[in-house]
């Protein structure tokens, strides 16, 4: 081999080594350049809110933001018992009444998705009553059979976490939803907001109700 052919090859080899390097380097960077987060570790969310409520005593952390009345009402998809999409617009100039629940498996939730159910009856026409649970949508519609709940729309959060994420619902490490109920006008705005400060104990209906019928009034 000639002194050429040898330079030749040796360059070859340095820039093969210099690639193989740079590729580790962007494989190992961060979307902006700097250390990837280690693995299986969440970016920090800003919005994290610790305390807000508790679970059996304990506080626990929520995440989003902290939405309150007067505020226009995100919308959010969920899905139905076939998985057919669902968003809060489908029920524009309707007042909406919004129950959430950590999971129907349970007493209270069960006890608080009866409730509502029931209460349909002596509400207005055209007020809707959505029940939003991080269930999934064959154990919702295996309840709704089980309990004979058809009044209310029972929907699942599971598929996209909108419901969660956009109303400061979501439970950290946990993916439940924290028990609360919502009024949303017919302009879109957040009417009534109750967050249960523990997540074991059932709302206030009767308040609840109110805001509906206050929403309702001509």
């Amino acid at each position: 081999m000639n002194a050429a052919t040898s330079s030749r090859t040796v360059g070859g080899s340095n820039i093969r080594r210099g690639l193989g390097w740079m590729a580790v380097a962007l494989l190992t960077a961060g979307p902006w350049g700097g250390a990837a987060p280690a693995s299986g570790d969440p970016p920090a969310n800003p919005l994290e809110r610790p305390g807000v409520v508790t679970m059996k005593g304990k506080p626990v952390t929520l995440l989003g933001p902290d939405l309150g009345v007067g505020a226009t009402a995100p919308d959010f998809r969920v899905v139905d018992a076939s998985f057919v999409p669902v968003r809060l617009s489908d029920f524009n100039e309707k007042v909406v009444l919004i129950s959430a629940v950590p999971s129907l498996d349970t007493p209270v939730c069960s006890l608080q998705t009866k409730h509502f159910n029931d209460d349909v009856q002596s509400l207005p026409a055209d007020v809707v009553v959505l029940t939003i649970s991080m269930d999934l949508p064959f154990a919702q519609k295996r309840f709704c059979t089980a309990e004979k709940v058809d009044r209310v729309h029972v929907l699942s959060d599971h598929v996209w976490r909108e419901f969660g994420e956009r109303y400061g619902l979501l439970i950290k490490d946990m993916g439940l939803l924290a028990r609360s109920v919502w009024v949303v006008g017919r302009d879109g705005k957040v009417l009534y907001r109750e967050i249960v400060p523990e997540i074991s104990h059932q709302p206030n209906y009767e308040a609840a109700l109110a805001a509906v019928r206050q929403a309702c009034a001509p």
